[in-house]
């Protein structure tokens, strides 16, 4: 801590660095494809180049939907059951050769229709993609399942086949029929999954169209050098910029300013590094506050502290809508059949001590569900921290002392994390004292982000540390990721499957009570909390810093694609 001090101290006054630039760090990206947006990296720039047609608002809370490729919010119809949107006269995706080129030889554009908006969402559906957003659309849009269905295999996928409850009804207007009414279903409108591409393109570029961007939001893909950094130009003839500039000139409206006309985003892994980087004035934005770091920052008051606020650096703070978990993999031999063997997982993790680590800044999570969400069940979790208890249901799981019968020795467990930094791998040296304390050996295995994407689509881990951000508002969101139709390569990760929950998952889902579905939410936290297929870690409180040249920043549980309402003088 001394040696941070000094550096603090030490450090350079704000490196000069171009106006129009905005730089942070972001962990490993992927893929660019929308349908591949199953981190919440690949999401933050994959909205800057696609746009789904809703989106939420920047500076509403609580939180309200507003049109983004739609001209407006949809018209709904038949109980809920059919929406009517109509897509913005003047989007257009981006030019590029797959549009052939103009008069002046140039690639050129071209309008977005509806047409393109049914492609997107079947090819979401498309099995080939194997993509892990297909659950807002296949059980979802009545008559995509059998499009899913009929995309398997090596033929190709004929995207001319109609969906019944998906059609153009003519160049703006789509028409969308629901297989059942669903409340979050507009929800998922403002996904990443959901952006609209152009069939041009992916005809075009094959699987290098995960490599670039072809779409049809405020900025676009300028170069990309993987594992190192990727930029990105603003494009002046998005269709928004007119009326983001008309809402900033009224009356209430924040300082002006101009849009950054250059985004970049740094792979730096090491957290400190990120630190001195934003410092130094070379990062405007700083989303991760390390541990380490913490009492240089934040002064004991919580504020930040009279050195940083001097400089004009600003402090953000927002409760997250996200859990973290430890994932286990419900394929397992050893832990998927064995439900007292995971509720010791769950006892023996120690959340006062977790929370001191991590400087307060996590409530130990007692379920799926964050605070503040409606349906969110508060009653007290019955495998809480409770060493003897842990111990007991060990030996109940049928390893008395941690010792497997089989093989006489310490029962081993593997755990798998999606990072390599000094942070993670404290982190995991806390979790193997843990279970060290009820004789279990836990072995860490540290991965880049992609491998371990994929190791969890392709169900390799044992046990996963991972976290999930809400993509909506809604208790389903969580629930989501325990329902049987969502197993891997989709959100439930851990592949739990248990008919008792999906019947009232589908119940509730199709209400249109809200009151009828909290309790059922309610029923179904109580399933998963005594099933047990996750150790249930924390939900975090977010801190961010913001330097001084950066205006109208706004925290947002929903960030992807904002840094077009960022402004520099």
């Amino acid at each position: 801590m001394r040696l941070l001090r000094t550096i603090f101290l030490a450090v350079l006054p704000l490196a000069l660095k171009a106006q129009g630039t905005y730089t942070r760090s972001l962990d490993r990206v992927s893929s660019l494809d929308p349908v591949d947006s199953m981190s919440t990296y690949s999401t933050r720039v994959i909205q800057l180049a696609y746009e789904p047609l809703l989106q939420y608002d920047y500076e509403a809370r609580p939180y309200r939907l507003i049109p983004c490729l739609a001209e407006s919010l949809p018209e709904v119809q038949q109980d809920g059951r059919v929406l009517i949107v109509r897509i913005h006269p003047e989007a257009r995706f981006h030019a590029d050769p797959c549009f052939g080129a103009g008069r002046d030889g140039q690639p050129q554009g071209r309008a977005v229709t509806a047409a393109d908006v049914v492609y997107s969402l079947k090819r979401l559906a498309d099995r080939k993609n194997v993509s892990s957003g297909a659950w807002t659309v296949e059980d979802v849009i009545l008559g995509m399942r059998a499009f899913a269905e009929l995309s398997e295999g090596a033929a190709p996928t004929d995207y001319t086949r109609e969906v019944e409850g998906l059609r153009a009804l003519d160049e703006r207007t789509l028409r969308i029929e629901l297989a059942k009414p669903s409340h979050v279903f507009i929800y998922y409108l403002a996904m990443a999954y959901t952006a609209v591409v152009p069939h041009e393109a992916v005809a075009m570029y094959g699987k290098d169209f995960r490599s670039r961007t072809v779409g049809t939001g405020p900025y676009r893909l300028a170069q990309w050098r993987r594992n190192y950094q990727m930029s990105f130009e603003r494009v002046p003839s998005w269709h928004g910029w007119a009326a983001m500039r008309e809402a900033e000139s009224g009356a209430g409206a924040p300082a002006g300013g101009q849009p950054f006309d250059r985004l970049v985003f740094r792979t730096i892994d090491d957290v400190s590094t990120q630190w001195l980087c934003f410092l130094r004035g070379e990062l405007d934005f700083l989303g991760e506050i390390a541990r380490d770091n913490w009492d240089v920052i934040i002064g004991p008051s919580g504020r930040l502290s009279p050195s940083l606020e001097a400089r004009g650096i600003t402090l953000h703070a927002i409760p997250s809508l996200d859990v973290a978990y430890l994932g286990i993999n419900m394929d397992d031999p050893v832990l998927g059949p064995n439900k007292a063997l995971r509720q010791a997982l769950n006892c023996a993790f120690n959340g006062t001590v977790w929370e001191r680590f991590y400087n307060n800044r996590f409530v130990r999570a007692a379920g799926p569900v964050p605070f503040g969400v409606a349906g969110r069940l508060d009653t007290p979790f019955d495998y809480a921290f409770d060493l003897d208890k842990a111990k007991r249901l060990l030996r109940d799981a049928g390893y008395p002392d941690g010792i497997d019968p089989e093989t006489g020795r310490r029962l081993k467990l593997t755990l798998d994390f999606g990072r390599t930094t000094q942070e993670t791998r404290e982190t995991a040296e806390l979790l193997v004292s843990f279970y060290a304390q009820i004789g279990i050996v836990l072995e860490p295995q540290y991965h880049n982000w992609p491998t371990f994407l994929k190791r969890l689509s392709e169900r390799q881990s044992q046990l996963f540390s991972v976290a999930w951000v809400g993509d909506y508002p809604d208790a389903e969101n969580f629930m989501q990721l325990f329902y049987g139709r969502n197993v891997s390569p989709g959100p439930n990760r851990v592949n739990y499957v248990n008919p008792a929950f999906d019947a009232r998952y589908e119940a509730a889902c199709a209400s249109t009570d809200e009151g009828a579905r909290n309790a059922l939410w309610k029923e179904m936290q109580a399933i998963v909390r005594e099933d047990c297929p996750w150790v249930f870690l924390h939900h975090r409180t977010i801190y961010s810093l913001c330097n001084p040249r950066v205006r109208n920043y706004r925290p947002s549980d929903f960030p992807y694609g904002t840094e077009k309402y960022l402004r520099h003088e």
